[in-house]
């Protein structure tokens, strides 16, 4: 019992000494860089923003192209009841991924909004 107890301390102490000596790294990168590096300038902030709209867009297209198929797999289901539940299904997986893309967008420009006090709306 004490091993087990003393492994869970090891494993609190090295998740907080290593938080510890990641956060000036972190607490820095949400600064622009100096304009006399090479480093591409651009904040913490612009980097999230970027990465998730490029996820939501990748979201986007593969909900249409479920769209597509799903329709493909209705009309081509001459009467076959499992294909039809098949190409249902299929049209509200795309329909139900299409809405979160478009939730993941209106969140994201709401905390940026927020989040860069530019104004007091979205």
């Amino acid at each position: 019992m004490k091993g087990g107890v003393c492994m869970n301390i090891k494993k609190i102490a090295y998740g907080v000494a290593s938080t510890l000596i990641a956060a000036p790294a972190i607490a820095l990168a949400q600064f622009e860089t100096p304009s006399g590096t090479n480093l591409p300038a651009g904040s913490l902030t612009n980097i999230i923003t970027n990465g998730m709209n490029f996820l939501l867009i990748m979201v986007g297209i593969l909900g249409v192209i479920g769209f597509v198929i799903s329709g493909i797999l209705y009309l081509t289901a001459a009467g076959d009841e499992d294909r039809i539940k098949l190409g249902k299904s299929a049209l509200v997986a795309s329909i139900t991924g299409v809405i979160v893309a478009l939730v993941g967008l209106v969140v994201l420009g709401a905390v940026k909004g927020l989040l860069g006090g530019a104004s007091k709306t979205f």
